[in-house]
């Protein structure tokens, strides 16, 4: 079922050799910016029409009442509480090692520079609702903005058609983090709700009523569809964005002691998120190879989603690509960079060292990728399309933000007055320069 790749012998460089699913976030922009546009100049009216056109829903109040949300929390399943309870523990637990602190460095007797980590003060959390829905992104992404101490978090999420609510098991996740302030706004129109409010430009002074007022973010975070990363690269500039999500991927890497029942079971899992997933096996077994595709007839076939997992899985986006060993697959992985990447081979954790490029990396046979997605305790809102080269998945760190608080007693000032004037001038900014020598004029000192 999966295209193979045979790299063996071939010096080439593997970075355009698996192409990521094609997708147009630069047309989807000029379609969706009118609609964006409308939300910023006409608000909540915007917002609710929108909605109807496109969610086929009929939006009364944007604002979730908080009777909903604790109705949903009161009628989750028992076995599913339990879950996202345990989510929760083991997250906090990883993100709260993740909180930095002050520090003070003493640059000269007199100078000192503090490096300050102060959390943005309120932030916009995406939680989808299309082809399947993710209680556990709500905990992804709360979680972490908690440890930080961002003081005004506000979750969005579509609605659904049958309650025009966002969906039951996502507003019980909200109750159980403590988050009372969710709207039932999905696609492009959260994006731009989160990013301008709903009072609009046109009459920003008018009073509206709680249900429809949200105020403006400074930050948005979570992964949604192309519409949802479109709306994000518009907006970037007014609020901050964590990443323009594209659709998920995994990557293999295994050798011949690799069971081919588990990343087949690996692959599919992730075929299974969306049509345009990629699962990519890198080995240089060809043995295990042919065995992973026999797993994968038979096990597709019989999962839930296999139409949508086998137009993933056909598609040129995911592959099978044989190498000469292990280094070599390597070099492929870290060409490829996948928002997730398993190893599967002898002495897995020491190939996992050697990684350089992976949003998350999985190690050996037991840590599945679905592990992360739940319960392990790392955070699955991941960097996908490549960018695992140069950004990082969602933290406490994503939240923060470093300010340098520079402090100089007069004496400190006036050492290094002389290497100021000479860079000022250096570049022909000889005012930076008497914003310095002006302290120490007769009569300023």
């Amino acid at each position: 079922m999966l295209t193979r790749i045979d790299l063996r012998g071939r010096d080439i460089d593997p970075r355009n050799l698996l192409p990521r699913a094609q997708i147009d976030v630069s047309q989807a922009v000029e379609q969706i910016r009118p609609l964006v546009d409308g939300v910023r100049e006409h608000g909540v009216e915007a917002v609710k029409q929108a909605t109807h056109r496109l969610d086929g829903v009929d939006l009364a109040a944007l604002r979730v009442p908080a009777e909903a949300i604790k109705e949903a929390e009161q009628a989750l399943e028992p076995e599913v509480r339990a879950a996202l309870l345990e989510v929760i523990a083991r997250t906090r637990k990883v993100h709260a090692d993740q909180r930095r602190s002050d520090h003070t460095t003493q640059v000269v007797p007199g100078g000192t520079v503090t490096e300050r980590w102060l959390p943005v003060s309120r932030v916009g959390l995406y939680v989808p609702g299309g082809l399947a829905v993710y209680p556990s992104t709500v905990v992804m992404n709360v979680v972490p903005a908690q440890a930080a101490g961002v003081p005004s978090l506000v979750v969005v999420s579509p609605p659904q058609k049958a309650t025009g609510l966002p969906d039951a098991r996502v507003l019980a996740a909200c109750a159980l983090l403590g988050v009372d302030e969710v709207y039932a706004v999905g696609g492009a129109q959260a994006v731009a709700m989160l990013a301008y409010g709903t009072r609009g430009t046109a009459d920003p002074e008018r009073e509206l009523p709680a249900h429809d007022d949200c105020a403006p973010v400074d930050l948005i975070t979570g992964p949604g569809n192309l519409w949802v990363t479109a709306a994000k690269r518009l907006v970037r500039g007014v609020v901050g964005i964590d990443a323009e999500a594209g659709p998920t991927e995994i990557a293999i890497l295994a050798d011949d002691t690799a069971d081919p029942a588990h990343v087949a079971a690996d692959l599919i899992s992730q075929a299974e998120h969306d049509p345009m997933a990629a699962s990519v096996l890198v080995t240089d077994s060809p043995a295990l190879a042919d065995a992973v595709d026999a797993e994968l007839a038979v096990r597709v076939a019989r999962t839930k989603h296999s139409e949508r997992v086998s137009t993933a899985l056909s598609g040129r986006q995911s592959a099978t690509v044989l190498v000469d060993d292990l280094a070599h697959g390597l070099r492929v992985v870290d060409a490829y960079a996948a928002e997730h990447l398993e190893i599967q081979t002898r002495d897995a954790r020491e190939w996992a060292m050697r990684v350089r490029n992976a949003g998350a990396i999985f190690v050996g046979a037991y840590a599945p990728v679905s592990l992360g997605d739940y319960c392990a305790g790392s955070n699955h809102v991941l960097p996908t399309a490549g960018c695992a080269r140069h950004s990082s998945g969602l933290s406490v760190q994503s939240f923060l933000r470093g300010i340098h608080v520079v402090e100089y007693t007069q004496d400190a000032l006036r050492d290094v007055a002389h290497h100021v004037v000479a860079l000022a001038n250096a570049e022909d900014l000889p005012a930076h320069g008497e914003a310095v020598t002006a302290r120490f004029e007769s009569g300023v000192a």
